[in-house]
């Protein structure tokens, strides 16, 4: 009973039960895409189905992670079965824990609006949002944000944290952003602004189809 309900592998070298950050970060690519790919369906045909059956699966799942053990996660072993081959990074359970916990207050909350109340609202529209924020950093950055909050709440540091962001270190010299890289952004950001009023004119014509010859409009 105890190696099926618990949080977090013993693995030699560390002193606290630890995961694997590679099927956390696929997971949450999964679940992204799901809940993302759903918030379409509402944004562009008002169809609320697909957000409905999303929202049970992710409370269900992070109630399995956090309750009784993250191996028995779907969306942990579907993650694990797709990064199987790459060598794990281990990262502190607890943080995680505490992050996957406020999964499920949002997802809960929003299972109550969506399919007790089955009404919608500001409110689900922001915890989606949120969700989404939570979701995108930890698959695409491998930033937890949900972890940045454990020490204020547990009054202890965080351990063996993603990219050991939690240790005090010098970064090298190829992590540091140059002042000239800083204005490149800056270009490359205001350029998103100023393409629209520059390029709108001709990005706004339909394309054609690519075997057929554009069709001409005959002058009068």
């Amino acid at each position: 009973m105890n190696k099926f309900i618990q949080f977090g592998e013993k693995v030699d070298g560390y002193d606290i039960p630890v995961l694997n950050e590679r099927e956390i970060r696929a997971a949450a690519g999964i679940l992204f895409l799901a809940t993302y790919t759903s918030l379409m369906f509402i944004l562009f045909d008002g169809n609320f189905i697909p957000i409905k059956y999303v929202i049970v699966f992710f409370l269900l799942d992070l109630l399995i992670r956090v309750f009784i053990n993250p191996r028995f996660s779907p969306m942990m072993i579907l993650g694990r079965l797709m990064v199987r081959n790459q060598t794990p990074e281990y990262v502190g359970a607890s943080q995680k824990r505490f992050a996957w916990s406020i999964g499920i207050i949002l997802s809960a909350s929003m299972f109550y609006y969506f399919l007790i109340e089955n009404a919608y609202s500001p409110i689900t529209g922001s915890v989606c949002m949120i969700c989404l924020l939570f979701l995108f950093f930890e698959a695409s950055f491998g930033i937890c944000l949900g972890c940045l909050l454990y020490p204020v709440f547990f009054r202890k540091k965080a351990q063996h944290c993603p990219g050991e962001v939690c240790d005090t270190k010098n970064k090298q010299a190829i992590q540091k952003v140059s002042v000239a890289q800083l204005v490149l952004l800056a270009l490359f950001i205001g350029s998103l602004f100023l393409a629209p009023r520059l390029l709108n004119e001709q990005f706004s014509k339909p394309p054609h189809d690519l075997f057929k010859a554009p069709s001409t409009v005959k002058s009068k």
